[in-house]
């Protein structure tokens, strides 16, 4: 039988505009964030001519490691089928804590800034872990629980400073070494330490997704948990390990934000929770669990925070930039639906 002859009519992925137009169909879903991503940097170089400056790429990547951060641990949430609401709030206490540390609790010389950090990232993990607590061995509604975490965290740093900014007093050597953080550069490479801390973050969490049991089995208990618990796993310590790492990774994003600024104010990343979703869902994390990579999560940062900048840029104000991140998220979800349907079919 010669092959060559075979009627490609016959095959259910030839269609109107033959094999080729049904790959670039596949090709246009699968890799429609990156295609988005590409879009806006394009737009925005035309736009305006001052985004493709060097100082306006630094600015928009230092700006966006704090989001980058929330967004991973709310990733790993979003994979075993949960929701964060509430890391937004640690943020602004882990802002808090450690303002207050170098101001209020003695904590003035080099040694001890890396005690404060410390200690700010351990009250982060610790309101993670409770979340985790209550999610995962209790059987409680993760809306419900980091509803109210979100209001106790956001209550206790108002309470801290009775609502009174914080501001770091600049002569103490940890004050200065933090906001050298914030606002230098490495020395040989030009790269500044939030965009390096936040490239670390990245590839430990990209290697742990890809590579290891863990990431795997957080990725099986949002497909299935029941499976998972039939295979002999407990997948509670599972969703345990992902809320706690998701506010230690807040309190962080939070102390980022006050090296940069040099101030402490509870108001700290209001709103960051409905970006960190909107990030995972634009990079193609499912809501529903078992779906979503750390690299696309990224990608979906970059894309809010283009729509931010070059907003900025053009002297734009803030309301018509919530429009356009709803219709972007709305279209993501569209996509995924879409997706979704096409692997089932």
């Amino acid at each position: 039988m010669n092959n060559d002859n075979v009627n490609v009519s016959s095959n259910p992925n030839y269609g109107k505009y033959g094999m080729r137009g049904m790959h670039i169909k596949d090709f246009l879903l699968k890799y429609n964030v990156v295609l988005m991503l590409l879009i806006l940097i394009v737009s925005s170089s035309l736009l305006s001519d001052v985004f493709f400056t060097s100082q306006n790429i630094s600015n928009l990547l230092r700006q966006s490691i704090p989001l980058l951060l929330v967004s991973v641990g709310m990733l790993l949430v979003i994979i075993t089928g949960g929701i964060d609401l509430s890391v937004g709030s640690v943020a602004a206490l882990g802002s808090m804590v450690v303002s207050i540390a170098l101001t209020n609790w003695g904590f003035a010389s080099s040694s001890s800034l890396l005690l404060a950090i410390l200690i700010s990232a351990a009250v982060g993990l610790a309101l993670g872990s409770v979340s985790g607590l209550l999610v995962s061995y209790s059987g409680m509604a993760p809306f419900v629980v980091t509803l109210a975490m979100m209001t106790m965290a956001r209550g206790i740093s108002y309470m801290l400073t009775n609502g009174q900014p914080v501001r770091l007093p600049l002569e103490q050597s940890s004050t200065q070494i933090l906001s050298s953080f914030g606002s230098k550069s490495m020395p040989l490479l030009g790269i500044a330490w939030p965009i390096l801390l936040g490239i670390v973050v990245v590839l430990i969490f990209y290697l742990l997704m890809k590579y290891t049991a863990l990431g795997r089995l957080l990725i099986a208990t949002g497909s299935n948990e029941t499976a998972v618990l039939f295979a002999g796993i407990n997948p509670k310590k599972y969703k345990f390990f992902a809320y706690a790492v998701c506010g230690m990774l807040s309190a962080i994003a939070g102390i980022i934000v006050t090296s940069r600024s040099g101030v402490g104010v509870p108001v700290t990343g209001v709103g960051l929770e409905l970006d960190a979703i909107a990030a995972c869902v634009i990079g193609g994390a499912s809501l529903a669990g078992g779906r979503g990579t750390v690299i696309n999560t990224v990608i979906g940062v970059l894309i809010l925070v283009l729509i931010g900048n070059i907003m900025n840029l053009l002297s734009v104000p803030d309301y018509p930039q919530q429009v356009i991140k709803g219709l972007i998220i709305i279209g993501a979800v569209f996509l995924q639906s879409v997706e979704s349907k096409k692997a089932t079919a």
